[in-house]
């Protein structure tokens, strides 16, 4: 491997992904109660069908997180102005944002409960209960996935230097991911019975090797993202079938299942929620990588610059919706007590959070962004297109290198 540290070309489009990515996000939040609400309603079905099929979501960006460090890190010098970069940027924009918004949710959960400002607990009870939420990436239901990037950014050096030594673990980097996270999840669910595993980095491991893998190896895949169809080569062209193919196939079983389950009390070994919430989601991010590509290259110019607005914003945004979408369901007695409960008003309401959730943290994350100085210590970096003068420590400027 080169010791010269070569530049990589920006990817915009990666942007665009970031913004399909936090629209499924929102979708399954915005859904999580409605799926039990609903059953008697016919408009289960297709709040079902949303809250299934969006769960793709954090597993991308679980993914393109992955992609984008691999991409930006592969081929420069592994020394250690390189690993104190990089560590300076996760602990400023990724970790300290964490920390604050942990403290944030800890005390809306208290409000939430009626317990804030009562003397329930001491102040040193407190301190206990909230180190160990943060500590476990359980200050909030969401905030479990900036933990467990914390954790991939530990390892990131050492899975790096991996990477850059060994070809084979190149080659085989996926089927190892694989393995190791079922591995993983078969002895947790047998012997060690962790219940948070969702907040363990292992659990995600083969999005992980993905991401890695698809970054190594951009020069090969670049002409399957960037190219239409028509002049993708003969194998190129099957293996993209396959793909969407087999994308439908287990969407649509994965979607299938979760109705059996919710509206007939389908009973089976909890490993199938595991394996096709795998297949799904896996199958998904790839097919997003496609979708993200083809888009950004044909794609209204309208449509470009709004996903790409929102894919700079992500981070913001799905650090800050949760506490919108908590405070639209409050009004859930207020708006049947003025229409009729039906499928439809039900599902206007449903849809009306996501709606909610989404706007109201745009503008209020894009202002704070744009006009209070040292907003990254609570949102993250700041994205070049609203950064006027600097706020903070660099921040980076590739549409690659981002938050998420």
């Amino acid at each position: 491997m080169s010791s010269v540290s070569i530049k990589k070309e920006r990817l915009p489009q990666l942007d665009t992904f970031r913004a399909l990515a936090i629209l499924g996000v929102l979708h399954v939040h915005a859904t999580s109660l409605a799926t039990v609400e609903s059953v008697e309603l016919k408009a289960f079905y297709l709040i079902n069908f949303l809250n299934v099929f969006f769960r793709y979501g954090t597993p991308s960006f679980i993914m393109l997180s992955s992609f984008v460090l691999f991409y930006n890190y592969f081929n420069r010098p592994l020394d250690g102005k390189l690993i104190g970069g990089f560590y300076k940027k996760r602990l400023l924009y990724i970790l300290l944002p964490y920390v604050l918004f942990s403290v944030i949710y800890f005390i809306y959960k208290m409000h939430v409960a009626g317990t804030l400002g009562t003397s329930t607990e001491t102040y040193g009870e407190m301190l206990g209960r909230y180190w160990k939420n943060l500590s476990e990436g359980t200050a909030y239901t969401h905030l479990y996935f900036v933990y467990i990037s914390v954790q991939f950014y530990i390892l990131f050096p050492l899975m790096l230097k991996l990477f850059k030594s060994s070809k084979w673990f190149v080659r085989w980097a996926i089927p190892i991911g694989l393995v190791l996270q079922w591995a993983f999840v078969i002895w947790n669910k047998y012997e060690w019975q962790y219940q948070s595993k969702g907040s363990l980095a292992i659990t995600y491991l083969s999005y992980y090797m993905i991401g890695a893998v698809l970054a190594i190896h951009f020069d090969k895949v670049r002409s399957w993202l960037m190219n239409d169809l028509n002049k993708l080569r003969t194998k190129a062209w099957i293996w993209n079938g396959i793909l969407w193919i087999s994308w439908a196939a287990v969407a649509g079983v994965h979607i299938w299942f979760y109705q059996q389950v919710r509206l007939n009390g389908l009973i089976v070994d909890t490993i199938w929620y595991e394996i096709l919430w795998n297949l799904h989601t896996m199958l998904t991010a790839l097919v997003l990588m496609r979708v993200s590509f083809v888009l950004y290259r044909k794609g209204p110019k309208w449509l470009i610059k709004l996903l790409t607005r929102l894919g700079e914003l992500s981070f913001a945004i799905y650090l800050v919706h949760p506490l919108i979408l908590g405070y639209y369901r409050d009004t859930k007695d207020w708006f049947f007590d003025q229409v009729p409960m039906s499928s439809m008003t039900y599902l206007i309401w449903v849809y009306g959070g996501l709606v909610c959730s989404l706007v109201v943290s745009w503008i209020v994350t894009q202002a704070i962004l744009r006009w209070i100085p040292g907003a990254w210590v609570l949102l993250g970096s700041v994205p070049a297109s609203l950064r006027k003068k600097k706020t903070g420590p660099s921040a980076p400027v590739s549409a690659t290198d981002r938050n998420l």
